[in-house]
């Protein structure tokens, strides 16, 4: 969406193609609160805004998901499930899906008990006793948010530390329904119909640990989603190669935000890449 603001300010026209939700991963943030000159504000709140500032300038948006992009003589083809695309330029901003733990039963429990969105699923779990799985921001985050909702939150790792900001490690701190362990792998999920405890194998001591719960959060991280594109972008473990000014190998192909390969993932970086991309292709758009 950042990127399609500053190529609508050129009056460029501009397709968004989304197959879930305007805003990816920023959208079920609980809180922003890192963005220059936004004290605190939801991540929806944050997303639903720009859509309406993009929606106001003339932005055209189709739910679809993209299965594949050619690219011949200069105009690149973009099939959907649904609909075949031609454009001049393409900007490719997937950013990345939820990481799984692959532990036994985790497909069965999916939507049984086990969520990888607090901000989605947390309110069904109201006066409930759920586990957050992760030790960096996003677990700390998930947990504050459920702590909320939930008669307890029970927060288990997989090392002996945290891996997060120092300000979200003292606010769980000081949340009397939030408890925490370290050194715990998680052998599998358990239930009939339904999540009711996790097996837990400590990796200290190699003792095994039931927890019982009636959900689970996961929260270990994310990975990208580009093999789609491999025809026509270099992927470095899975995310895309771009130069400075997020063109990719194909010219006229550009990766912006968590999708290509840098080293800062923040909405702040994702939004600097949408406005360099535009900013270049208004500048060469033939």
């Amino acid at each position: 969406m950042s990127a399609a603001l500053y190529a609508l300010r050129e009056n460029k026209k501009v397709l968004i193609l989304e197959k879930e939700a305007f805003g990816g991963q920023i959208a079920t943030s609980p809180r922003l609160e890192n963005y220059p000159s936004i004290k605190s504000l939801s991540g929806i709140e944050f997303s639903n805004n720009l859509f309406e500032q993009i929606s106001d300038l003339g932005a055209e948006f189709e739910l679809e998901e993209v299965q594949t992009i050619e690219n011949k003589d200069d105009i690149f083809t973009v099939k959907t499930n649904y609909h075949t695309y031609e454009t001049k330029k393409v900007i490719i901003a997937t950013g990345v899906k939820h990481k799984h733990l692959g532990s036994i039963n985790e497909d069965k429990f999916l939507g049984k008990g086990i969520s990888y969105c607090a901000t989605c699923d947390g309110p069904f779990y109201k006066d409930k006793n759920v586990v957050v799985i992760g030790d960096a921001n996003s677990a700390l985050q998930y947990a504050i948010l459920l702590s909320a909702y939930c008669t307890k939150v029970h927060i288990c790792t997989l090392f002996d530390r945290w891996f997060a900001d120092e300000y979200l490690i003292k606010k769980i701190n000081e949340i009397s329904n939030i408890t925490y362990e370290h050194n715990l792998s998680l052998i599998s999920f358990n239930g009939n119909e339904k999540l009711t405890s996790l097996l837990f194998k400590n990796t200290i001591t190699n003792e095994e640990k039931t927890i019982e719960c009636d959900g689970c959060f996961v929260a270990i991280g994310q990975i990208p989603d580009n093999e789609k594109f491999s025809n026509l972008v270099e992927l470095k473990n899975g995310f895309i190669i771009t130069d400075q000014n997020m063109e990719t190998k194909t010219s006229g192909l550009y990766a912006v935000g968590d999708c290509r390969d840098k080293d800062v993932r923040q909405v702040v970086t994702a939004i600097s890449d949408g406005a360099i991309a535009s900013v270049h292709i208004v500048k060469n758009i033939k």
